[in-house]
């Protein structure tokens, strides 16, 4: 077995991650609080939380307050449209229009950003019209040296002389503004506001009495029908409305349109201090009222320290030992990352909107979505089961309720919408390693269906996989890719079905997972396209990628990167190659082969190049495992 190379290359170019996760192979533990040490709990290891890192760039995260997998993500927007802006900031923009109370993470498109509010000192001229996010006359200016974060809290001292500050609960974002003296406070709430492929379809705004703010916004984009009611409480009563038709919005009296907006103006009992406290549901107003009860008081140093709390809960799961602090930022920064989805999306009264457009309730268990899982199932959910053992169950139970209202497993499931973005039907990995592990309180029957009715779906180019073996490259975008992930996923239904005792659909599937032998040619080496007629698609490039999913072989890569996609039999990877010394020749060259990527439409996803191992994307991250193999 060939390590040294891989090894010594990893040292002198890769990020500096792969020396800390070489390191905590042999010094990290995981821990019960029981068995912590006084010493350990008293260390605080949500210091070690980064949230401004990723946020340069194309990090597409957000540095806003949240708590563990909290329905809302109360984060600062820059109102700049573009790839870079999918979670509404980057560290790069210097103009902040609100601060709204969904975000996405670590996305490659994006939406919601719902719910804008800000702060402001000026009478609003909503006549003028505004084409432009980042022109809102709202806006403000800010400088990082006046921002600072930390998990579950978030502040900024803006350059219009308003100081805001956020935390949250699971269902309710707190804000605290401070005023300059003399100013009345006052906010405008955006329905309106959208970023990138979002839009609003119908909004609407009540004054349910003079504290009380509710309504809805439902929208479409990346999620097709995305819905979130909110409540707000205002700490002190409201004066005056001022609205962007200039129609007066007295209580009970309510206003809908497309994108409805308002400034809202307290009274002088508020002094130089606003406060809201803002609930939201995807089912009802009644929802998001009932999610203000998380948080009783106008305390935000209380909210703060509840939201630490929590994180510091999550943190205290791993211990690192040993290692610089520089590396323990960038692993607890890392695992404070993967509990930012999925979220928890039934509301306070257990429920939530499905993809049947239909709304459901829950009945003992929380509701979760954003299931992102062509991102997630290759580590973050097997992650999940050493660290979120209590919500492996309710993760397959959201699943199936998916499957119930939409007749699928989820691909990518975004707040009740299937997007069906990226290849695979990847909840079926999810859900074979949970039920390996012992997490099965759900209906089995329901699920071995569930996952049938996926491997037997006629879209996604299925139907073509199941007729010729392989899906071939006329008849389906990615096919390389699709084919070798069915493969995979069909092992995983083989491996519960034996577990369960079906013997004849272990053994269709166990056949099934053997696909991926027929897009290997030995003549180069490579997982290549093939056409109907059994010939390989020319010209052949492994270096060629694609970002045209309707045209590419491969996702976000080429065949240097997908080649190796055979998770669930190495060893009869390595056979294909000509045996172990063969194999490790060809693995070893990925690493020593130039990184030209060729192809004018090629994939941005591709980064972090050693060779052609690309360590910025998932299709490269199980690959140096498989020396282990060989």
């Amino acid at each position: 077995m060939n390590y040294s190379y891989l090894f010594n290359t990893m040292k002198k170019k890769l990020y500096p991650v792969l020396s800390l996760l070489l390191t905590l192979f042999s010094t990290c533990q995981t821990e019960s609080p029981s068995e912590q040490s006084e010493t350990d709990q008293n260390n605080d290891k949500t210091a070690y939380i980064n949230s401004f890192t990723g946020t340069a760039e194309h990090g597409h995260v957000y540095p806003g307050a949240t708590v563990p997998f909290g329905a809302v993500q109360l984060s600062p927007d820059n109102g700049t449209q573009g790839w870079d802006w999918c979670a509404g900031y980057n560290w790069a923009d210097s103009v902040i229009v609100g601060f709204s109370h969904t975000h996405l993470s670590g996305t490659g498109i994006g939406d919601l950003c719902d719910l804008l509010v800000m702060p402001t000192l000026e009478d609003i001229d909503f006549s003028v019209p505004v084409t432009d996010p980042k022109l809102q006359p709202f806006r403000s200016t800010f400088s990082h040296d006046k921002e600072e974060a930390e998990a579950g809290y978030y502040r900024v001292a803006m350059d219009n002389g308003i100081s805001a500050e956020l935390s949250a609960s699971t269902r309710v974002g707190f804000h605290r503004y401070i005023f300059p003296e003399g100013v009345r406070p006052s906010f405008v709430l955006d329905l309106g506001h959208a970023i990138n492929w979002d839009r609003p379809v119908e909004t609407m705004a009540q004054l349910e009495n003079d504290t009380l703010l509710t309504g809805y916004r439902h929208s479409a984009g990346w999620a097709r029908d995305q819905r979130l009611f909110y409540a707000i409480a205002l700490s002190a009563p409201v004066a005056f409305v001022k609205l962007a038709d200039s129609t007066a919005l007295a209580t009970a009296d309510s206003l809908r349109g497309r994108q409805v907006r308002a400034q809202i103006t307290l009274d002088a009992t508020a002094g130089t201090v606003l406060q809201l406290k803002v609930g939201i549901s995807a089912a009802s107003i009644a929802g998001a009222k009932a999610a203000l009860t998380e948080i009783p008081h106008w305390n935000m140093e209380q909210v703060r320290a509840s939201a630490r709390d929590a994180w510091s809960a999550e943190m205290n799961k791993i211990t690192v030992m040993g290692g610089d602090e520089q590396l323990k930022e960038v692993f607890y920064t890392a695992l404070y990352r993967t509990c930012l989805a999925p979220v928890v999306f039934s509301d306070a009264q257990g429920d939530y909107k499905g993809p049947d457009g239909q709304v459901h309730r829950t009945e003992g268990y929380t509701r979760y979505d954003i299931f992102s899982l062509w991102d997630t199932f290759r580590a973050a959910n097997p992650l999940y089961t050493i660290t979120q053992p209590d919500k492996i169950n309710d993760f397959i139970r959201s699943f199936l309720d998916h499957y119930e209202q939409h007749g699928l497993l989820p691909v990518w499931s975004l707040l009740g919408n299937e997007t069906n973005t990226m290849t695979g039907y990847h909840a079926i990995p999810v859900i074979a390693d949970a039920y390996a592990k012992g997490f099965r309180d759900y209906d089995a029957d329901k699920v071995m269906e569930a996952m049938l009715a996926s491997a037997m779906q006629d879209i996604r180019g299925t139907n073509h996989y199941r007729e010729y073996g392989y899906i071939p490259y006329e008849k389906e975008g990615q096919s390389v890719t699709k084919t070798l992930e069915y493969a995979y996923d069909d092992w995983c239904i083989a491996q519960v079905a034996r577990t369960m005792g079906k013997e004849e659909l272990y053994r269709q599937f166990t056949e099934r997972a053997g696909y991926y032998r027929n897009m290997f040619d030995a003549g180069t080496g490579f997982m290549r396209a093939k056409m109907t007629d059994g010939s390989w698609k020319k010209p052949f490039d492994p270096k060629f990628s694609d970002h045209n999913f309707e045209v590419a072989e491969y996702t976000e890569g080429n065949a240097w990167q997908h080649s190796w996609f055979v998770p669930h039999d190495p060893r009869g990877l390595i056979e294909l190659h000509g045996g172990n010394e063969r194999f490790v020749k060809k693995l070893d060259s990925l690493f020593t082969e130039n990184s030209e990527i060729t192809g004018e439409n090629r994939s941005a996803d591709i980064s972090g190049l050693i060779g052609q191992y690309a360590h910025g994307n998932e299709p490269s991250h199980h690959i140096a495992y498989l020396y282990n193999g060989a």
